[in-house]
């Protein structure tokens, strides 16, 4: 069987990329289609495939100022060419799931949002961006719902890989979707042989605005309790800035495995500030041994049980997260979050699980599409 995987882009390896992998080891011989490729930053992933990249890939500098192509990225996707192909699977939170396929080809998208700049976020995009971007927004951004949603009505089957995902696919698409959580990577997150859990806290993400990171520096700034910040990103500079004078906040940066899994083996908790779609990072600690702190909307509700690995704040401001930290506390020195409770929370969302459901919904619509032919 012929199989085609088409990626937004491949310009940076995170958990939207690991579900890239996983369809590769279902399909080892699938070529890959996305619209721009860094090979540099991607090395060691995605080496042994064929891998087309769009018109767009030829602009200079496009593996960095792809996002700036947004206007451009539909025709870029509907350029690919499928005929010969058995399946089209697509992992997207963009514009690949727009890809055009022939009507006897099963065409599967996991969706890990629908664009978020073109929809909800819009607003919060448009007002943390410049002059130059916002009025291109403002021009740009309704024909670029109406292809999204146009678009979204030529998939056959979509996967969510969230509920909260799910009910805005039925919002903004008005598609209904199967949910099929995103699964844990085994061998870069796991418990240690030593239980202790040491007097520190960790926020780890790229450091991006919707990240929220800054929440956890403001909330943890001058408290005397310790953070260290994992991850890197156009925040960095103002995040740093943010924590200067406290000596107990400390940026790793683009910390190794090794260190982060340290780090989240041995904390008190992790602090998770975003509002995710699923957000595989609350998933990565609890399987390492650390309760959650979360803010409470969004993906970390389907994945952190509150009371018994870990709590949730409902307001994305430092006094909220703060107030969740001092209950926190209390809470834990009295023993309420079992180390058993929350790795087995973390290491529920498994490889196997997310296979063999993905590949359920494949099954289902091939068969529906050589039904179809029949007729």
């Amino acid at each position: 069987m012929k199989v085609a995987v088409v990626h937004d882009w491949l310009t940076n390896y995170a958990g939207a990329e690991t579900i890239v992998e996983l369809m590769l080891e279902m399909f080892p011989q699938a070529d890959i289609f996305t619209l721009v490729y860094d090979k540099k930053k991607m090395k060691g992933h995605f080496e042994g495939h064929k891998i087309y990249t769009s018109s767009l890939q030829k602009i200079p500098f496009a593996s960095k100022i792809y996002t700036k192509l947004l206007k451009f990225m539909p025709k870029a996707f509907e350029e690919f060419d499928f005929t010969g192909y058995d399946l089209v699977l697509c992992s997207s939170s963009s514009c690949a799931k727009g890809v055009i396929v022939p009507p006897y080809v099963p065409h599967v998208a996991y969706v890990h949002s629908p664009m978020r700049y073109a929809w909800d976020l819009y607003f919060d995009y448009k007002k943390r961006s410049g002059f130059l971007t916002r009025f291109f927004m403002k021009h740009w951004m309704h024909d670029i719902r109406l292809w999204d949603y146009v678009s979204s009505q030529r998939i056959d089957f979509i996967v969510a890989n969230s509920n909260y995902i799910a009910r805005r696919i039925k919002k903004f698409w008005n598609r209904e979707s199967t949910v099929i959580y995103p699964p844990l990577n085994t061998k870069r997150f796991f418990p240690g042989t030593n239980e202790s859990r040491s007097d520190y806290y960790v926020a780890f993400s790229r450091l991006v605005p919707y990240k929220r990171i800054d929440l956890a520096v403001d909330a943890i700034k001058g408290t005397g309790r310790k953070l260290f910040v994992i991850g890197s990103g156009s925040e960095k500079d103002a995040l740093m800035e943010k924590a200067k004078g406290d000596k107990n906040i400390v940026f790793l940066g683009r910390a190794s495995d090794e260190v982060l899994r340290e780090k989240l083996q041995h904390c008190k908790a992790m602090l998770f500030c975003a509002e995710e779609d699923f957000g595989l990072a609350p998933v990565e600690a609890q399987s390492c041994g650390a309760p959650v702190i979360a803010f409470g909307k969004g993906g970390a509700l389907e994945t952190v049980e509150e009371g018994k690995t870990g709590l949730f704040f409902y307001e994305q401001t430092p006094e909220s997260l703060r107030e969740a930290i001092e209950k926190f506390e209390q809470l834990d020195s009295k023993g309420t979050f079992k180390r058993e409770d929350i790795i087995a929370k973390g290491r529920s969302f498994t490889e196997e699980n997310f296979k063999n459901q993905l590949m359920e919904v494949i099954e289902k619509a091939k068969r529906i599409c050589a039904n179809e032919n029949l007729d």
